[in-house]
Formats: structure tokens, sequence, C-alpha cells
């Protein structure tokens, strides 16, 4: 008795700490919320872009382009020339949207399309958006730019005032915006797994990452614009001057130090890559690169699952599980934070057990940037082998090298989101097969039915699940082994290949931590 009385009331005013904090953040953001706005309307050449894909799009009525973006550096190319060739719009929203080369370079581009009137709605998460406020404010002072966080915390200090409002909103803070997508006057879009940041476009000095986009254009932009509508509108997203005074002064600064960073020796390779697509036309629209096709869709989860919605009809697992589950001859799937869960590994199982192909490349310990998504992914390492799945780890230095510009060894880590069926549909987008992206992230992506397009991305697959760049995961008397190479040539290890003991001990020691469904 004399110990029920004190839990008790730590545990009341627990709760009640937590309902006033999640109520006055209810009361701030219903106080704080910003205009609706919608996608320009497009028109037949009142932009460059217009009078490129308006003709693609009369002669394909109901078709969309797709072109498959591998190449970190074409990547970045394609966003720019999308910002240098808008004339109407850019809705651009992200995840991570980081202040560093590659995002300074990006958002001079995003600057100078503001300047030529373009109007610019930009949407990013709040989780690391931390000590931005006077950028992201500055950004917002221009007449043609608005910006605005997903689920955003009140307080904008790091430190402990942030943290303590985590703690009170504990079920709703740890829920993120996780989609991509850049969009240009409604006539062009790039969606897939890039944030934007060094690491995504090789000028990282250690390791960057091996993803994908997908350059859209045609019918399935208008679906993209959708999604972004529906986010920017929710009752998930603040603009920015909800939390500080935007400062004009700041806006020539600013265009002087995206300048300055624009003549660094450092940002050279990138610009010499933008000058070398001599035009928009030649990048964005060559016929050669796309593949048109009827069978397209992009999906998104509801802003709202970052609210708690009950309904999970409209989630994009909902979409993904049963196309996976359709698979009759092979399943390839790639995903750098791969948690199946017992219900995943069961559902792989079966597939399996029917005479499917099922094969999935993840990161390594090694290679990894997510310990702790690691040590939860190996409890499930025996099951998935048992049940006959191929695994493959990537390598954290693969043979076949891509070098970083900028002095890397070549270190990789995988970050694609991918995953293709029977050879004939595939998806490319956020979604990670994790707990996190299924119950707690938002995720998007796009769905294809096309042999050509789909067969690219089984070669990027097959590539990466190679020898040079994976270790195969195999079992030899109940243990796991990592097959180094392939034939007689190959080594084995018997412990997590090249990573050391001391982030070994501490994926295991992590991996037992109640923590799954948050990762």
């Amino acid at each position: 008795m004399h110990l029920f009385l004190p839990i008790l009331a730590y545990v009341a005013l627990s709760f009640g700490l937590s309902f006033l904090g999640v109520y006055t953040y209810g009361r701030f953001a219903r106080d704080s919320r910003g205009e609706r706005s919608k996608a320009l309307p497009t028109t037949p050449a009142g932009t460059a872009l217009d009078r490129i894909f308006a003709p693609l799009a009369q002669t394909r009525p109901g078709q969309t382009g797709l072109r498959l973006l591998a190449d970190n550096l074409e990547a970045f190319a394609a966003r720019a020339h999308a910002a240098r060739s808008a004339g109407r719009s850019l809705d651009l929203q992200y995840y991570i949207w980081e202040n560093d080369l590659t995002g300074g370079l990006l958002g001079r581009e995003v600057v100078a399309a503001a300047d030529r009137g373009v109007r610019v709605r930009l949407l990013i998460d709040d989780i690391n958006a931390q000590g931005r406020d006077p950028l992201y404010l500055t950004l917002d002072a221009h007449p043609h730019i608005e910006l605005r966080l997903f689920n955003p915390s009140r307080s904008r200090r790091p430190g402990l005032h942030r943290g303590f409002e985590i703690l009170l909103r504990a079920f709703s803070a740890t829920r993120r915006m996780h989609n991509k997508a850049w969009i240009a006057d409604g006539r062009a879009a790039i969606v897939g797994g890039r944030n934007i940041g060094d690491q995504y476009f090789d000028a990282a000095q250690s390791a960057n990452f091996r993803d994908l986009d997908l350059l859209v254009a045609g019918s399935a932009v208008g679906q993209i614009e959708a999604v972004f509508d529906g986010f920017w509108n929710s009752a998930s997203v603040l603009p920015i001057r909800a939390f500080g005074k935007r400062r004009k002064a700041d806006l020539p600064a600013l265009r002087q130090r995206l300048d300055r960073l624009a003549t660094s020796g450092r940002a050279a390779p990138y610009l010499a890559r933008v000058a070398a697509e001599t035009d928009a036309r030649s990048l964005l629209a060559d016929t050669a690169g796309f593949h048109w096709a009827e069978d397209v869709r992009v999906l998104s989860d509801p802003p709202n699952k970052a609210r708690g919605a009950r309904s999970r009809k409209d989630w994009l697992a909902h979409a993904i599980y049963p196309l996976i589950g359709s698979a009759e001859r092979e399943l390839l799937l790639v995903s750098p934070y791969f948690i199946p869960g017992e219900k995943g590994v069961e559902n792989l199982r079966r597939l399996a057990g029917r005479g499917v192909r099922v094969a999935a490349l993840t990161n390594s310990l090694a290679a990894t940037d997510v310990m702790a998504v690691h040590g939860a992914y190996a409890h499930y390492r025996k099951a998935l082998l048992e049940a006959g799945i191929e695994l493959y780890e990537l390598r954290p230095e693969p043979k076949r090298t891509r070098p970083s510009l900028f002095g890397s060894r070549g270190g990789a880590s995988l970050h694609t989101k991918a995953f293709t069926v029977d050879g004939r549909t595939g998806f490319v987008g956020s979604f990670n097969f994790d707990p996190r992206s299924i119950s707690l992230n938002t995720e998007m992506g796009v769905f294809f039915t096309h042999d050509a397009l789909v067969e690219e991305v089984r070669q990027v697959i097959a590539e990466e699940i190679g020898p040079e760049d994976s270790f195969r995961v195999i079992l030899e008397d109940g243990r796991l082994v990592w097959a180094d190479g392939a034939g007689a040539q190959a080594e084995f290890w018997k412990a997590e290949p090249e990573a050391s003991l001391w982030r070994r001990l501490a994926a295991t020691a992590i991996g037992w931590l109640p923590i799954e469904s948050q990762l």
C-alpha cells in the first residue's frame, strides 16, 4: 500500500502532463495553420516544361513516362534542370534537406527559380530541422517561397525543452513524413529514395548511398501533385513563420553565400554535369531514357497516418503486400532497413514454398548507418534462410567501386527501396520493409508494369547482389556464414564481415532491446 500510492500519483502526473502537452500543442496547431493552396494548372506552352511535355502527353494520352535514375550525379542534374526549367511552380517534399554542398547547390537553384517568379512550396519533415530555423525563415521571407514543416515541435531550440516536448507527445512525435518528391510545373517529377544531401549525390567524403529515383512525366505527375497537396494542406503541417519572425534582410546574404558555394572547387563536378546536359530537353525528355506505360500508380500513406489514423485501408503497405504475395516466379526485394517480423518471414516462406525465387538485399553490419535496425534484422536471418530465401548484404566497400568525387575509398551504404515481381511489375519509392515504414512514417512510391523498365531495375539489383558488391549469407550446419566471392575463389566469414568487434557487440546488445516497433 505504501508503494501503490506513490506509483499511482506518478502515473497520474505523467498522464496529466502528457494530456496537457498534447492539448496545448493541438490548440497551437489549429491556430497556426497556413492558408490552403493547390498545384497550379498546366498550360499547353506557358513554360519550357510545358513545351517539352505537352506534345508528348498529346501523343500518349493517359500514359506515364518513367526514367530510372540510378546514377547519383544524374539524379542531382535532373533536379537542377527541373528547377532551372520551371516557369510556374516547384513543389518540393523531403524528409531531409541537408545544409551541405549539394543541399546548398540545389537550394541555390530553388532560390533562382523563385527570383524568376516561380511559386515554390517547400515541405520538410521537422525531425532533422533542429537549428535551421534562421535559414528556413530566410527562405520563407522570399515573396515566392513558402516553407512548411511536417509534425513540428513547438520548442525550436535543441536540448532539454525539445526533448521534454517529445516525451510529452511521445505517441505523435515519433511519426514522421518520409516522402520524397520534386515536382516542376506539374509536368515533371522525381520520386524515390533520395533525400537532399551529399551522401545521396556522391559528395560525402566517407560512404555514399546507393539509391534509386524515378523521373516521371505524363499522366502520373498529377497523382504526385495530389499527394503533395494533401500533405501541404493537412493538419500535421505548419508554416515556419508560425515559429518566428521572418527577416527579409537575410535574403541578399543567403544569395551571396550560395553563390560562393557554387564557385568552390567542390561544386565544379556538379555544375559541370548540369552544363553537360545542354538543356532540359536532353535530360528530362530524352526519348531513349523514358519508358511510357499505362499501368502506373503513385501511392502514398495519408498525412493523417502521423496522427494515429484508425483506418489502415489506405496505407501504402496495403498495396505493397498483396502485390508481393502475387509473385509466381520471382521476387527481388531491396530494403536498406529490413525487419520482416514473424509475419513477414511467414509470408516470404509461403512464397518460397510455392517455388518462387525470393531474394532480398539489405545492408551488412559494416555498411549500415543504423546499427539498431541491423540488430533487429539479425533475429530473422536464420528463419529466412531456413525458409529458402536468398539473403544478400551490401559490402561497406564494394569491389565494383564507385569512388566519391572527394576522396572517399568508395565506401557504400544501401538506401534503395525497390522490388520487382515476376519480371513484369516493379516499385521504387521511400518504403522500407520495417515496422517504422509500415506503422509510423508516411511513405510513397511508384508502382509500374513495363517489361523494359522492370528489367532495368532487375539489372541494378542483380549487380548489387553480385559477389563484387555483396556478401551472400548462407547456413552451414545451422550456423550463419557469409560467402565472400563466388565459386572456388570464395572465402567465408563466420562472423559479421568487415565489422569491428565493438560494432558487433553494440548491434547485438541493441537488438535485444524491446524497441523493434520503433525501428
